[in-house]
């Protein structure tokens, strides 16, 4: 394959687009506030949640929108940051941010670099590829990203949303998309056991960006039994850590990744309509399972002799014994030069800085369900409790209007609208939701605006009652004709 099948392929997306074009007309009322300008949307995040929302958008003809982010171009989201996987861990004909179109497919945009046999050959896609094809579908589509900007907080401005930056900038719109990832409605957790008792030079979480190089050669612990914290692993090994030793509290090895059962058009598509207790049950299940990571990570990590997994050794606390990190486990102490924790993520509004000041205002779970004796969870009951449109939704009716307006596309909208947001399988179910309850909302809160349009429709489809001069224009049927 060549470049011009890269091009060929771009410019016949632009020709499918115009194939999908209808209803083309403008509809969306000017938005302007004494001299400033008024977004319609102001998307935070600009990685694979955020681009699919902002084309997602622009195919409703809602164009007026930006698309924020805090890191450079192609350092959106964790492919080229902190993600260790050396492939996704999605099949690869999964998409979603195609909306349908087969041309903006991933598959698409491989084979017109590598040839459909390459494609018949790969079985995952490398995470780098995988950016790179986020790259593209972002200059193909060419959508309105801003890099370098980071949003540090949101205040109500009568109907719109007052979106504030760290550079001291205030950007106005009527709605909000948040789409920041994993952590975006709280924080990576860290057992306090480790937190408050060893330096932070001498941990990390598997969130973070890790200077690897400089573990070679040390004794490395690792905390936690999910894709991510063999990841780590893998990395420290193949960076040349003298020993990695992985510790998990359950007594044996989990084989089964119930998270896969969800993968179906029953439950992504509807899961979000089933009342609170059935959603609540679904996820405190699923979320007690521990997720074993995919067999070829597994085997990336036992291909080294100096790696071993120690079950039924949870963490029970961590000290300094002179230039050793030791930590007494329900097998015994240990002994490391630096930790990993792969321990995941907690809801917590309040951690993050665009939404600590209304982090009060936001109703959790906690808020509005109790769950049968024996049922309770805190892990999910601190998970924002969010509207049909994954909007936030208030503690006290109308002590915060403007959460109304925040759009939650995160991870932490996993309980109340299911596998969607930061999940590349439930995006081709949870992006249409999405863009439906945002754009209509705005069509909505329009309404006298639209009956205004429709008063003032003057397109005439009449231009006159004379024949035109040109007789082939005039539609003659042959009656004769037409019944044989």
């Amino acid at each position: 394959m060549t470049a011009s099948d890269l091009v060929a392929l771009e410019q016949r997306i632009v020709r499918e687009r115009q194939f999908l074009s209808f209803p083309s007309r403008a509809w969306m009322r000017p938005a302007a506030a004494a001299g400033e300008h008024v977004y319609d949307v102001i998307i935070v995040g600009g990685g694979q949640s955020g681009l699919a929302a902002a084309y997602g958008l622009i195919r409703e003809n809602v164009s007026n929108i930006l698309v924020l982010d805090r890191n450079a171009p192609g350092r959106e989201g964790p492919w080229k940051t902190f993600a260790r996987m050396i492939t996704l861990r999605t099949p690869k004909m999964v998409s979603g941010l195609d909306f349908g179109n087969p041309s903006l497919t991933p598959q698409a945009w491989y084979e017109a670099q590598w040839g459909a046999d390459a494609w018949q050959r790969l079985v995952r896609m490398p995470r780098e590829q995988w950016q790179d094809y986020l790259d593209w579908y972002r200059r193909v589509l060419e959508l309105p990203v801003r890099n370098g900007v980071s949003v540090t907080g949101f205040a109500g401005d009568g109907d719109r949303v007052r979106v504030q930056t760290a550079d001291g900038a205030h950007l106005l719109a009527r709605k909000v998309i948040l789409c920041t990832g994993l952590d975006g409605s709280g924080e990576w957790t860290v057992p306090k056991i480790i937190s408050e008792a060893l330096p932070k030079n001498r941990y990390a979480h598997s969130g973070e960006e890790i200077d690897f190089a400089a573990l070679a050669g040390q004794r490395i612990g690792v905390l936690g039994n999910g894709a991510s914290a063999f990841d780590n692993a893998a990395t420290a090994l193949e960076h040349g850590a003298a020993k990695v030793t992985l510790c998990l509290r359950k007594p044996v090895f989990p084989r089964i990744n119930v998270h896969k059962w969800m993968e179906t058009s029953g439950f992504l598509g509807h899961y979000w309509t089933l009342p609170n207790e059935a959603r609540w049950r679904f996820m405190r299940y699923i979320t007690g399972m521990s997720q074993p990571p995919p067999q070829d990570t597994l085997w990336r990590c036992v291909n080294f002799p100096q790696f071993s997994i120690e079950t039924g050794a949870g963490w029970l606390s961590a000290r300094l014994d002179g230039d050793d990190v030791v930590v007494e486990t329900a097998k015994g102490p240990m002994r490391f030069d630096f930790l990993i924790c792969g321990t995941g993520i907690s809801s917590n509004p309040a951690t993050r800085p665009e939404l600590a000041a209304l982090a009060p205002s936001i109703a959790l779970w906690n808020d509005v369900f109790t769950p049968a004796p024996g049922e309770e969870d805190p892990y999910l009951g601190a998970a924002p409790y969010l509207g049909p449109g994954y909007q936030f939704t208030e503690k006290t009716p109308g002590e915060a209007p403007v959460l109304a307006r925040i759009h939650n596309f995160t991870y932490g909208a996993t309980l109340s609208m299911g596998l969607s947001a930061s999940s590349i399988s439930g995006m081709k179910f949870g992006l249409p939701r999405l863009i439906q309850g945002v754009v209509g909302d705005l069509f909505r809160e329009d309404l006298a605006y639209q009956v205004e349009s429709l008063h003032a429709y003057r397109d005439p489809d009449i231009d006159t009652l004379a024949l035109p001069e040109d007789r082939s224009l005039v539609p003659v049927v042959d009656v004769r004709r037409a019944a044989v």
